[in-house]
């Protein structure tokens, strides 16, 4: 890259870059005991909300678990801003999936000291919990989920396609049972009906809602067969693709200093989502 590139770009003096390697990354020991230590502590946060849930334990140990609550808080605080300061633009972390997500868990806490309960909403620390894919590390994992992923996306036109056939056959079903059935039996509407169809094609059976007459039940009896039938498609669909789509051996976590991205090539000089130089 040329001087006036990286120029554009901005470098990360020495401490940042090492800031970002241990926050961001996790192919070295320090990046591993870092997010090691991270996920231990969002688990136990979780943990001290579930258990301020409980009245007992509430009674018993409430000021403890408020004080561990603060604590923990205020170290994912002090680990947000980090991520900030650890990327050459910030404005892309904060607004990042796991930007947002860093930022509202640790919203709630503050949020309790003027909203009474707020502190519950902390649970969405759970899904910080995502970045335990990060530490795997194992490149079989790696080229597996990129391999799902595109099959997913490859396929997502016959997905829509299925689900579409499945509202038009729920309605068409919904509306005959409606005909079929006496609304003292709970058929009162064309909606409710084919709420009844929904769950009885996809084989849930709350049971809520049945068919009183022999027709009613011989027809529910063929939506029933049709239901086992009709999840395989979609199963049937992503295979296929998955089969289809060829994979990359070559994937690994590198994080980009510039938009935190990962997923890139091993042999990758440039970021492929924002063409930004790679440390």
């Amino acid at each position: 890259m040329s001087q006036e590139s990286k120029a554009k770009n901005g470098t990360l003096s020495p401490w940042r870059k090492k800031v970002h390697e241990i926050i961001f990354e996790a192919d070295t020991p320090a990046g591993k005991l870092f997010d090691v230590t991270l996920l231990i502590m969002i688990s136990l946060s979780i943990i001290v909300v579930m258990l301020e849930s409980v009245e007992p334990v509430r009674k018993e140990y409430g000021s403890l678990l408020n004080i561990v609550e603060w604590g923990l808080t205020i170290l994912f605080t002090l680990e947000y801003v980090m991520r900030i300061i650890a990327v050459r633009n910030p404005w892309k972390y904060i607004f990042s999936f796991y930007g947002l997500v860093d930022l509202i868990s640790i919203v709630p806490t503050y949020l309790s000291l003027v909203t009474t309960g707020a502190q519950t909403l902390a649970t969405v620390r759970s899904l910080r919990l995502l970045r335990v894919f990060r530490i795997l590390k194992m490149g079989r994992f790696l080229k597996e989920a990129s391999t799902l992923k595109r099959a997913l996306v490859s396929s997502r036109p016959k997905i829509l396609v299925f689900l579409l056939a499945i509202m038009t056959i729920v309605t068409i079903m919904g509306t005959i049972i409606y005909m079929i059935e006496d609304p003292k039996d709970g058929f009162t509407s064309i909606p409710r009906s084919i709420y009844w169809a929904i769950v009885t094609l996809t084989t849930v059976g709350y049971g809520d809602i049945a068919p009183q007459t022999v027709l009613g039940q011989f027809f529910a009896s063929i939506i029933m067969i049709m239901g086992y039938a009709i999840i395989a498609v979609p199963t049937g669909i992503v295979t296929a693709e998955i089969a289809r789509t060829p994979s990359k051996d070559q994937i690994n976590t590198q994080s980009c200093p510039n938009c935190s991205k990962e997923g890139h090539d091993s042999d990758a000089d440039f970021c492929k989502f924002c063409g930004s130089e790679l440390d």
